[in-house]
């Protein structure tokens, strides 16, 4: 009987769950055993497993993080670490692993498929910027969230004549930024793509007022910035090298209050983004990734990773997938700003 670990990676979203109830409940139907592996790379590195059958996963569709838990591990930052998870891999004797993650989760797989384990991947990241899948689970959610938060803004912001910015997820890609702004009416949309260019914003905003606009609403990426210099929270990395983003929004409102002397506010979006139930969209993409991931498992396609194409769940290489981040396209930029103002 195949024995498939199933571990989740990097910032949790929703739709995690439903990839682990669908990996589990496949794996019973192909004969196959299955179990978790919490707190990421570090429970293969450190020994920490939990049962994963159809007690464990029942009920669990609609909850928003992962039951087996996660943290931003890197075990090829530490070469004793590394030789800590080979030596767990053998301990529970795994035939595979499934790994759910992004772009650094990945990574690790990709390394570790390179020397041998059979590993298959499972997008995740509400950014949507990983390369090889139209979009990842957890991404329509982030979406939905954010775009009620701005209907919501629009409201408080018409009463008071203020500018409101919304800070919202998006580190390298302003696909959640975009998307949300456009469905909530925002008035400017700012993402990492593109250099904020103070002018263009402060005419946009007179422009409204010209048109007896009192308000406006801004949607910025955290990933945003001012001429070329990201807006940080702190200078620490974590195992990835990764800075902890944020700010850009208080900071851009201030610039605003100082250019136009119109009282600007924030609001940070932050983890409410990536909490809670996830959508219908993404409980069925998660699940359709789930069943795919047993799939590969059992025809031995390893190194891969399952990805959408359209409406198809097809493998390519996770190498492939991390290759590159995907980005916000110039022209979707461009049709964007058609609704500025």
């Amino acid at each position: 009987m195949l024995k498939i670990g199933v571990l989740t990676g990097g910032g949790d979203c929703p739709g995690l769950n439903p990839v682990i109830r669908a990996v589990v409940r496949t794996a019973y139907r192909e004969n196959a055993e299955t179990i978790g592996i919490q707190w990421g790379w570090k429970g293969l590195i450190e020994n920490i497993t939990m049962p994963l059958n159809h007690a464990t996963v029942s009920g669990i569709i609609n909850r928003g993080g992962t039951i087996l838990g996660s943290s931003r591990t890197n075990p090829y930052k530490d070469p004793a670490n590394l030789e800590k998870l080979k030596q767990t891999w053998k301990t529970l004797k795994l035939d595979a692993l499934v790994a759910i993650g992004g772009e650094d989760t990945l990574g690790v797989a990709t390394k570790l498929s390179k020397e041998g384990y059979n590993i298959v991947g499972v997008p995740k990241t509400i950014d949507n910027d990983l390369s090889g899948t139209d979009f990842t689970f957890g991404f329509d959610t982030a979406v939905n969230i954010a775009m009620e938060a701005i209907d919501r803004l629009h409201t408080t912001a018409e009463s008071h004549r203020r500018i409101l910015v919304a800070e919202v997820m998006g580190r390298h890609a302003g696909w959640i930024a975009l998307h949300a702004g456009i469905a909530g009416g925002a008035d400017i949309i700012l993402i990492p793509e593109v250099p904020i260019k103070m002018a263009e914003v402060v005419e946009v905003i007179k422009k409204r007022n010209e048109r007896g606009k009192s308000f406006s609403i801004i949607v910025v990426a955290e990933g945003a910035k001012f001429e070329g210099n990201e807006v940080l929270l702190e200078k620490k990395v974590d195992d990835f090298g990764h800075v902890r983003l944020g700010g850009i929004g208080e900071a851009l409102a201030r610039k605003i209050e100082e250019v136009t002397g119109q009282e600007a506010r924030v609001a940070v979006l932050g983890h409410i983004q990536r909490g809670g139930s996830p959508s219908a969209f993404d409980r069925m993409l998660g699940t359709r990734f789930g069943e795919k991931a047993v799939t590969l498992v059992k025809q031995g396609l390893f190194g891969h990773m399952v990805a959408l194409r359209g409406n198809e769940i097809v493998p390519i290489k996770i190498e492939e997938a991390t290759s590159k981040l995907k980005t916000v396209d110039p022209a979707f930029y461009e049709m964007a700003k058609t609704f500025f103002g």
